[in-house]
């Protein structure tokens, strides 16, 4: 019998058996596909070496006008910009205390400092920066109190506990001689309140993070600090707008700025800003094509402080300072006619679509006198979270409940191969964090999941816009920024560290760094719908290695025999005819000989080694019949 050409279709369907699925693949990690055939994904590297604190779920890169280039990043504890691979902390500040306020209290022996201060409203791991601060007598000394702290324990509304640490953050106990409180003149300057990292769903036990509160004590979902930290930030020319999820507008200043950065500051304290400027909001986003501010879920402007979650507000054209509607400006508002939330809006070249709970409104700016219209398109529409969207062009592309959807002119469901293996192993407590991120070096949409088992992004699945093609496998990530002012992709992990995105082969998270384990699976292949027996016995590789760091690139191919659609793949011999082989592959490898038996079998490509970039092509198969037993 002739060599017999193993080519498969683009992608990996999950929504049928294997054995259907004949002349497709099946299963795959850390592969993606490239004019209809499998290869591995890049690798990565750390962007730098230093870390930020806290869980990154935003990232906004732009260019100031003497070309120096930022990356903001938003964490559930921090803002920074990133400068040349240095994170300078913005974190906007809430409250500055007069001086004296705040005093302190140590224990012989202890680390632990008890910090008084009515009404601080501080919760725990908020930070707090003292200054002004005298000895309390022994090692507690004032370089020891005058530093950033995080809040370690509230133990009430007027009382918290901190680590003592000296300025390289070692430990510091105190002694018999620590009585003092710290002086007159301390000053605490707190900065916003941290949020959560996992989202709690309700009110009540558990709502919030563990020892947040007293034992077993409620929680409001309503306040910032008790929600899932996401940021949304857009650049105001060479200036930042920052806002909260359901939380403060902050503005920072670049004219402003020096060595160490200042932090931003709300924007309705600005010098400038009308009585009328949003304290709250879900979303902001700067309006490209003129030069709008626009804040989704904000406060009316006859309601100053009390958040109106379908309503939308823009400032006048280039100010983000003027918000109150008069004839004069071009400020004004829309109200979204359906759901009960905002979740998200999704800007793209010529409009911006509004999601809510269950409904898609396009936004459009169309002049004066009303400056913005909105239409509504789809109802009965979901969308898993507020980062679970992206735009490629003016296609916008989201993961849903139960669905995948895009819009290109209308909404509609998004055909996907792998819907069930996706959705069946799904954590949809924690539904708000999935973040979605374009590619489009290689025409890829990725949505980071949480498995049905982890409370953190561990899952990846990949829709090919170009090949129509579906994949996917596990890597954790919890921001993504696609190329752009960089070269590279960046990836947040959850490690603190940014990434370098599709760079080199290996998994630079390590030093050195170590190999990614890759592979791609084909579903079963047989002869005359499993009649006969196949017998194996020649294979004719095809792969290139164009791209690899090693000198000796090796794949290992696998082929997997096995007698009947539910049984095993077996690994036993028989008359010295083998249920499994495992063949090296190198560069030059021209033909392997096997003696491989069974009703079906399955190809399998798999890398293990560092260095090593693979991209299948036809690979060939001498098999033949070989009788019905």
């Amino acid at each position: 019998m002739p060599l017999t050409k193993l080519q498969f279709r683009p992608g990996v369907n999950r929504e049928t058996t294997s054995y259907a699925n004949e002349g497709g693949w099946y299963d795959c990690d850390k592969v993606r596909f490239r004019f209809g055939v499998p290869e591995k994904i890049g690798g990565w590297q750390k962007k730098s070496g230093t870390t930020f604190l806290g869980t990154c779920r935003a990232l906004h890169p732009w260019v100031a006008l003497d070309g120096s280039q930022y990356l903001g990043v938003g964490t559930h504890l921090k803002y920074y910009i990133d400068e040349g691979g240095a994170f300078n902390d913005i974190t906007p500040i809430r409250e500055t205390t007069a001086a004296g306020d705040v005093t302190f209290a140590a224990v012989n022996g202890s680390s632990t400092l008890t910090v008084t201060d009515s009404n601080h409203g501080a919760l725990q791991d908020d930070f707090v920066t003292f200054s002004g601060a005298v000895t309390l007598g022994g090692n507690i000394t004032a370089d020891v109190l005058n530093q950033e702290y995080q809040i370690s324990n509230v133990v009430n509304a007027n009382t918290y506990e901190i680590i003592a640490k000296d300025t390289s953050g070692v430990t510091v106990v105190a002694d018999g001689s620590d009585t003092g409180d710290g002086g007159a003149a301390v000053v605490g300057a707190y900065q916003i309140n941290t949020g959560l990292d996992t989202t709690v769903v309700g009110t009540g036990w558990g709502a919030g993070t563990w020892g947040r509160g007293g034992w077993g004590s409620g929680a409001s979902i309503s306040a910032t600090g008790d929600q899932l930290r996401i940021w949304s930030h857009d650049n105001f020319g060479e200036d930042l707008i920052i806002n909260v999820r359901n939380g403060g507008i902050y503005y920072w200043d670049k004219s402003t700025q020096s060595a160490p950065f200042t932090r931003a500051v709300e924007l309705s304290q600005l010098s400038g800003a009308d009585a009328t400027t949003p304290t709250i909001a879900k979303q902001v986003i700067v309006s490209d094509r003129d030069r709008h501010v626009l804040a989704f879920g904000c406060d009316p402007q006859t309601n100053i402080g009390v958040q109106d979650p379908l309503l939308i507000r823009f400032s006048d054209q280039e100010n983000p300072l003027i918000w109150d509607a008069l004839p004069t400006n071009t400020a004004g508002d829309l109200r979204v006619g359906s759901g009960s939330e905002i979740v998200c809006a999704v800007e793209t070249r010529q409009q911006t679509l509004v999601f809510t709970d269950v409904s898609v409104h396009t936004m459009q700016f169309i002049g004066p006198p009303f400056t913005f219209g909105i239409n509504q398109i789809s109802e009965n529409t979901t969308i898993m979270g507020p980062l679970a969207a992206a735009a490629v062009d003016d296609i916008v592309l989201w993961m849903g409940q139960e669905e995948f959807y895009i819009y290109n002119g209308s909404v509609q469901k998004l055909p996907c191969s792998v819907r069930s293996y996706v959705f069946d192993d799904f954590n949809l407590g924690q539904a708000e964090k999935v973040t979605c991120g374009t590619n489009s070096s290689f025409s890829e949409v990725w949505w980071f999941y949480c498995s049905a088992s982890s409370d953190d992004l561990d899952r990846y699945v990949v829709y090919n816009y170009a090949e129509q093609a579906w994949y996917y496998g596990q890597l954790t990530r919890t921001c993504w920024l696609d190329r752009g002012i960089n070269q590279n992709p960046i990836a947040a992990g959850r490690d603190g560290y940014l990434y370098l995105q599709e760079f080199g082969n290996d998994d630079g998270s390590a030093n050195p760094p170590t190999a990614i384990n890759s592979y791609i699976e084909s579903s079963q292949i047989d002869i005359g719908d499993g009649e006969n027996f196949v017998f194996m016995r020649r294979l004719i590789p095809d792969v290139t290695f164009i791209g690899s760091a090693s000198p000796t690139p090796v794949v290992d191919f696998i082929l997997e025999a096995r007698n009947f659609p539910g049984a095993n793949y077996r690994t036993s011999t028989t008359n010295n005819v083998a249920r499994t082989a495992t063949v090296p592959i190198e560069q030059f490898t021209e033909q392997v000989n096997l003696r491989l038996r069974g009703r079906s079998f399955a190809l399998k490509i798999q890398s293990t080694d560092t260095g090593v970039n693979w991209r299948l092509g036809a690979p060939r198969v001498d098999i033949r019949p070989d009788g019905r037993r």
